[in-house]
């Protein structure tokens, strides 16, 4: 029965590769292949529930592929399928079919009809690979591309600045989410000793024995997770980017953010729970942080003038009351509500359009004054205060800005002395003359060597901040990213003695993608001359081709699952002892922040209404 479980993981995805290949213009053909696929996954997967319910509702598990495997260290994927999986999947696959209904008609005549439904299989597929994980390697397989597959949604409509800056902002609290998955990856296998399973979690006396002489690791552990969940599902003090991520059509909006995408974070804190829940300080943090959210996005939704918004908080606050219910020990109630909210948010979000066309043609004919209740039996400076706060968004994104983003900008701001020359004349030497102390590190003393990879790590997160901040040269920009990579595994390579053919594995995916990125950059600049970063250029409306390919080398740069890369940010991480904090955080930061500053770059070139558009644009969202 488990080997069943590959036709419902790969056939979205089978299904994606099918309509890259179809024509652009014939909208039947491309609908026709997402109605099939989904369709049939539904079906099949209704059935395949059956079966499983005559059989007992076992737990099943399947291990698919050691995709690399060097001495104790192992990089595998595996699947399992229980009543959270069956939930979870059962809701996709249905309202994602029903979305791809709705879409048929209301995409109708779009420029971008097949990218919408390609992306939205591809979506699917990673949606499936996350819900059917059996272990955080494939969690965060399916994780990243749920990831870049929400930016290109925001972003459809990309010849518009509101959009595409969006779709900026949510990658990067995305970006956060993925230092929380990374650091408890990081720290359980440490804790464990192996690449442990959730199966294996469900073990509640394996679990104790090793928590019991590791408690403050255990804790750390699951906060990292609760930061990761957050993140995904819009929990304080991340709640600001659901409204943003609807600049999208309004299907996508319906099934990303209504439905499906905004309930990871819920299934990563289920998977997890026998992990954590025997630990009463971090039961007590998520039900604190569900009931925050909670409370501030019902006082959000109140005040909102855009109907997306009022849904968006009011979906950011029942998935706070779930948070409170997994904390609580009630998992069934949670998935329970999982699924309410889901339907729900996906009909009105739909609807949303013909509501708000009603509601304008109801104010000129039947408009009657909303009764204020609550207002009464509160002082009034109290309650104008917290509808000033309420229309401001209690200034979470202010929060956001001020406490992470201007003081990284402000150090980077810091380093504009470095100008492409000087990054070459200084940092390639050095890395060269690093490299052979690798090759030679007997030459060295021991207490040297000891603290080169903290030395190598910061100079990557150096360079990798002045990548994030730098507003002109992208050539550079691209550059300083790529050579980011190159320091990272020069300083894991003298934290431990192990076969370099891991960092070759590693660095092999970077350095293709960054020739070739390069390349792509430099033939545009040639073409149009200016592109600098200091605005969004459009470039890819006259340039598609060039696009999709630097697209390509940015996915493959960033660790993207179709690069050895991905497996490669892996094995730096094996090689970072448990003790090793201040390690393994500038490696995590190097790794997040260079996949947003390589983000930015395709954004700032390729997205965003083009360099010589006459046309005016909204700069600010509703």
């Amino acid at each position: 029965m488990a080997a069943l479980l590959q036709i419902f993981i790969f056939l979205p995805l089978l299904g994606f590769l099918v309509s890259l290949t179809l024509p652009e213009r014939d909208e039947a053909r491309i609908s026709r292949t997402a109605f099939v696929t989904v369709g049939a996954h539904l079906a099949g997967f209704g059935l395949f529930l059956l079966y499983w319910a005559i059989s007992g509702f076992p737990t099943l598990e399947l291990k698919e592929v050691d995709l690399f495997r060097a001495g104790d260290y192992e990089f595998f994927i595996d699947f399992l399928f229980d009543r959270i999986t069956a939930t979870y999947v059962f809701v996709g696959a249905f309202l994602t079919f029903m979305v791809l209904l709705y879409s048929r008609h209301y995409m109708h005549r779009e420029a971008g009809y097949k990218r919408f439904f390609s992306t939205v299989l591809f979506f699917y597929a990673g949606y499936n690979m996350v819900v059917f994980s059996g272990n955080m390697e494939t969690m965060f397989t399916g994780w990243e591309v749920l990831g870049i597959t929400s930016f290109l949604l925001i972003a459809f409509y990309r010849d518009r600045y509101l959009p595409v800056k969006n779709a900026v902002k949510v990658f990067s609290i995305y970006r956060i989410g993925d230092i929380g998955l990374l650091l408890a990856m990081w720290m359980m296998h440490h804790l464990f000793d192996e690449n442990v399973t959730f199966h294996m979690l469900e073990n509640h006396a394996f679990v104790l024995e090793h928590l019991q002489s590791h408690a403050f690791v255990g804790a750390l552990i699951a906060l990292m997770i609760l930061v990761a969940a957050a993140a995904k599902s819009a929990q304080l003090p991340f709640s600001s980017w659901l409204p943003r991520a609807m600049e999208g059509p309004t299907p996508s909006s319906a099934i990303f953010y209504g439905s499906l995408s905004v309930h990871i974070g819920i299934f990563l804190l289920l998977r997890s729970a026998p992990f954590w829940r025997d630990q009463l300080f971090v039961c007590l943090v998520i039900g604190l942080l569900g009931f925050a959210t909670s409370v501030v996005a019902s006082v959000i939704a109140r005040s909102q003038s855009a109907i997306k918004s009022q849904i968006a908080y009011a979906s950011i606050a029942q998935i706070g009351l779930i948070f409170i219910e997994i904390a609580a020990g009630f998992d069934t109630l949670a998935l329970v509500h999982f699924a309410g909210n889901a339907f729900l948010r996906t009909y009105q979000l739909l609807v949303s359009p013909s509501v708000v066309t009603y509601l304008i043609r109801e104010q000129f004919y039947n408009f009657v004054p909303r009764v204020h209740k609550v207002g009464g039996m509160l002082p009034k400076k109290l309650v104008y205060s917290l509808y000033m706060l309420s229309v401001r968004e209690f200034n979470l994104d202010a929060f956001m800005y001020r406490y992470l983003w201007n003081p990284m900008k402000r150090l980077g701001n810091r380093l504009d002395f470095l100008t492409f020359w000087r990054v070459i004349g200084i940092f390639v030497p050095l890395y060269l003359l690093g490299l052979y102390f690798v090759y030679n590190r007997e030459t060295l003393p021991g207490t040297i060597t000891a603290v080169l990879p903290l030395v190598f790590s910061l100079v990557a997160a150096v360079l990798v901040l002045k990548s994030f901040t730098e507003r002109k040269r992208a050539r550079m920009t691209w550059l300083l990213a790529v050579m980011t990579h190159f320091w990272i595994a020069l300083a894991i390579s003298f934290n431990e003695n192990f076969d370099f053919s891991e960092s070759y594995l590693y660095l092999s995916g970077v350095a293709i993608a960054g020739v070739v990125g390069f390349l792509c950059l430099r033939r545009l600049k040639l073409l149009e001359g200016d592109i600098d970063l200091d605005r969004f250029h459009g470039h890819s409306w006259r340039h598609p081709k060039i696009a999709f390919v630097f697209l390509l080398c940015c996915l493959c740069a960033t660790g993207f699952p179709i690069s050895p890369t991905f497996v490669g940010e892996d094995l730096m991480f094996a090689h970072i002892q448990e003790g090793q904090v201040g390690l393994a955080f500038l490696t995590s930061f190097s790794f997040i922040i260079v996949g947003l500053s390589i983000i930015r770059i395709y954004a700032r070139v390729f997205l965003g209404p083009h360099a010589q558009s006459v046309y005016e644009m909204a700069y600010k969202s509703s």
